[in-house]
């Protein structure tokens, strides 16, 4: 896969993460309670866990008797431990964690990493039990296109470009449906959900701790320079500034039952 650009080494990389499980935690927790695979007893795995608030959340909802798996290339930011919380560090490219062990697959934010999703789709599906569920939640950064003033959308279509040249896909969101149904899942359903917030609250936050720390990598691709990298966080601290960003896409589908 192509190096990760945000890697748990960089100082900021704790917080951040911290800022982004406050923000999307909610969300996909209310999808995993909807799906109603997750109970005492159960077995989950979440792929690309990052500082694991979502796997110790899944830790007590298994209780008692079952166990949540947390899976990534770099468990250093991890720093909960629970009897029933299973730290593993692990490559999903490199094949199912476990074969049909899983009562829920999940991942957040992970795939548009990476270089080969279908790959990484289909070692999940094969961790899934028969009637198991997988739940992907994945950026679409559709609503930039139309975002305002125009010096913001040039930050974005920089922004864009950059990605794109790191290996980054930033358009993944809209095929996650297609690829689990090619891949044999059932029941597949999902939607997208876009924040709509202000310079000043917790999302802009995130973009300008984002935006900071990978500031020398956004100048020197040449995607982006100084000036507009100023003036996009400059709006990110204008409370006036009302914008949208990502189309957060939450899709599932179900493994045929036993």
């Amino acid at each position: 896969m192509p190096k990760y650009v945000l890697g748990h080494h960089l100082k900021g990389e704790g917080p951040r993460l911290e800022l982004m499980s406050e923000l999307l935690d909610p969300m996909h927790r209310r999808y995993i309670d909807a799906l109603g695979v997750v109970r005492p007893g159960a077995r989950t795995l979440e792929v690309g866990c990052g500082n694991g608030s979502i796997s110790a959340w899944l830790a007590v909802r298994v209780s008692p008797g079952g166990i949540a798996v947390a899976v990534d290339l770099d468990l250093s930011l991890i720093q909960v431990r629970m009897q029933n919380l299973e730290l593993r560090q692990a490559d999903i490219l490199a094949g199912p964690v476990e074969r049909e062990a899983f009562d829920l697959v999940t991942a957040r934010a992970v795939l548009h990493h990476i270089a080969d999703p279908e790959k990484a789709i289909a070692n999940m599906i094969a961790s899934l039990r028969a009637g198991g569920a997988l739940l992907l939640i994945e950026p679409d950064f559709l609503p930039v296109r139309v975002a305002e003033p125009q010096e913001v959308r040039a930050f974005w279509d920089g922004w864009l470009a950059w990605s794109r040249e790191r290996g980054i896909d930033y358009q993944i969101g809209r095929t996650l449906a297609p690829r689990l149904a090619s891949l044999g899942l059932t029941k597949i359903n999902g939607t997208a959900e876009t924040a709509i917030y202000n310079g000043g609250s917790f999302w802009a936050d995130y973009w300008i701790e984002t935006v900071t720390e990978l500031r020398g990598d956004l100048i020197s691709s040449g995607k982006l320079d100084e000036a507009l990298v100023d003036r996009f966080l400059a709006h990110c601290s204008d409370s006036n500034w009302w914008t949208q960003t990502i189309a957060f896409t939450a899709v599932h589908g179900r493994t045929l039952g036993s």
